[in-house]
């Protein structure tokens, strides 16, 4: 079963840029989408952003155009460039895969200070 690990969180000040990156294990072709996930302090998990294989990608309302999700399927990668980021987007972030079932990474930590 694919892996996922998740790099390039940490401590950002608001205003400021992040980028995560998300490697698999092996071919993310057959991952029909692959996305990002996010969970704040005392929230549950959702979406940020996702992309398919064909690189039709679909962001939650907070983006707001902030975020750029992308996949390189020659690298078995996803990522997801942040810009503009404010304290409410702290929270683990963590890559999720599709694939007849759902496939996570351990995330990572990302904190915003104002």
């Amino acid at each position: 079963q694919v892996q996922l690990v998740e790099s390039g969180g940490g401590l950002v000040q608001a205003g400021g840029s992040a980028r995560l990156s998300c490697v698999a294990s092996e071919s993310i072709v057959s991952l029909v989408v692959m996305g990002w996930y996010r969970q704040g302090p005392g929230r549950q998990r959702g979406l940020v952003a996702e992309i398919t294989t064909g690189g039709t990608t679909n962001y939650a309302d907070f983006v707001q155009g902030r975020f750029t999700n992308s996949r390189d399927n020659a690298n078995n990668a996803v990522y997801l460039q942040m810009n503009s980021l404010k304290p409410e987007d702290t929270g683990v972030y963590y890559c999720g895969a599709i694939s007849g079932r759902m496939y996570w990474g351990p995330g990572t930590q990302v904190t915003v200070s104002s």
